[in-house]
């Protein structure tokens, strides 16, 4: 007997409901009703850009700066154009983490970002296993 009032105690019976209650079950959105929910929602989903366009322009990552640094590396207005036209190849295949060779240099590029992570100098391609990427482009 004291174990069935310890656990009535501890352990209450929740299979028992309230039957004087009303619980409304129908969905106001559903009739039709907009909530502010709602429209603040839309809202937002249409000042929002679409998904295929992407920031143009390119970022680097501090690891890179200080990699083109170390290799003596330069970004020109050529190898910039190639970079950006690699990249929006990329994203039409969906490329996210790549692999892009130039004829100056290798860059791992996070797509989605416009960013480039790591750049490594031609004569060094050869030495570096790249890790961790789904796709490649040559940019000659």
């Amino acid at each position: 007997m004291a174990n069935s009032k310890i656990n009535n105690i501890l352990i209450p019976n929740v299979t028992k409901l309230p039957s004087n209650k009303n619980v409304e079950s129908t969905n106001k959105l559903a009739k039709g009703e907009t909530s502010e929910f709602k429209s603040l929602l839309d809202s937002n989903l249409e000042q929002q850009a679409p998904i295929a366009e992407s920031p143009k322009g390119l970022n680097l990552s501090t690891h890179a700066m200080r990699r083109l640094q170390e290799r003596n590396l330069s970004i020109d207005k050529e190898e910039y154009t190639k970079i950006l036209s690699a990249i929006d190849k990329l994203k039409l295949k969906g490329g996210q983490d790549s692999l892009v060779i130039t004829s100056k240099a290798a860059y791992i590029i996070d797509v989605p970002k416009n960013m480039i992570v790591t750049a490594i100098d031609k004569d060094s391609i050869g030495d570096n296993v790249f890790t961790k990427i789904d796709s490649t482009i040559l940019m000659n």
